[in-house]
């Protein structure tokens, strides 16, 4: 008899392989108010296999006030699974996991080796400061911002697509800090957000530079992903699941019930008026 056909073993994905792989602290990012590490990890399986990454380990978070329960790095990961239900890939992939410092957020480096300095400032095409009241074609306007000596310019960022999903699902995850440093450059003209920790609160929160939509119809891409995050979240289903394992009950429903007030209205959501709307530092 013919010996049998040996059946190669399968690979690992990035996001099993920063869930499994050997994790190697290379640095710390210092600019960061909490703990930040660089890092590399190791397939189990394939010798020579690498990923960069971030581990942001629990123990090194700083305790907030307005966001009692739970760990910055569970909202990090649970805002990586709603991305994921989203179909959209806003998020490098990221899990929870046990590394050096105990347990944490490990999330894929994005980026080229140049950009291993811990620098992720989006390019200049996303955000700028213009003069006048307009912001011109192909930009959305924000706000007007201090520049000094008593000036003011306009802030706008790029009329990209790109950056409008990043809006919907920041109103989603009812992210509180969409900074300019957040939106991170990947290969072949992917856009990413890092940086989910103060997300899925309760109350609105939303703070972001993304408001150039606010009021604006929802894109017919945005109201079927809307659909689909509508039927994760229900009772049961997968994704309700596993936000329940990461977030508060109580986060879960009010993420639900984000979903369905943007379908309802149809629209992007505007400033409340009750929170600061634009985070600061802006970048």
């Amino acid at each position: 008899m013919p010996a049998p056909e040996r059946i190669p073993a399968r690979s690992l994905t990035d996001t099993e392989l920063l869930a499994q792989g050997e994790l190697t602290v290379r640095g710390q990012i210092r600019e960061a108010s909490n703990a930040v590490l660089y890092c590399s990890v190791a397939s189990p399986d394939a010798p020579g296999r690498s990923l960069s990454c971030v581990y942001k380990p629990v123990a090194g978070e700083r305790p907030l006030w307005d966001f009692p329960d739970g760990t910055l790095a569970q909202r990090e990961v649970a805002a990586y699974e709603v991305s994921e239900a989203l179909g959209w890939g806003l998020v490098p992939p990221t899990v929870l996991r046990d590394g050096p410092y105990g347990q944490g957020m490990v999330q894929l480096w994005i980026g080229s080796p140049a950009d291993d300095d811990g620098d992720s400032a989006p390019g200049e095409e996303l955000l700028a400061l213009v003069d006048g009241d307009e912001p011109g074609d192909g930009w959305k306007a924000v706000g007007f911002a201090a520049v000094g000596e008593g000036r003011t310019a306009l802030l706008v960022h790029a009329d990209d697509e790109r950056l409008r999903r990043l809006a919907v699902f920041d109103a989603v995850v009812n992210n509180a800090d969409r900074k300019g440093g957040h939106l991170v450059a990947g290969a072949g003209g992917r856009l990413y957000g890092i940086d989910h920790g103060v997300t899925f609160h309760v109350e609105d929160k939303l703070r972001t530079l993304l408001w150039g939509w606010a009021g604006e119809k929802l894109t017919d891409e945005a109201v079927a992903g809307l659909g689909a995050l509508r039927e994760g979240l229900a009772e049961g289903q997968g994704l309700a699941v596993r936000l329940g394992e990461l977030i508060t009950s109580a986060e879960v429903e009010a993420t639900r019930a984000r979903v369905e007030a943007l379908l309802a209205s149809g629209r992007h959501p505007a400033p409340s008026g009750e929170w600061p709307a634009i985070p600061w530092p802006p970048v």
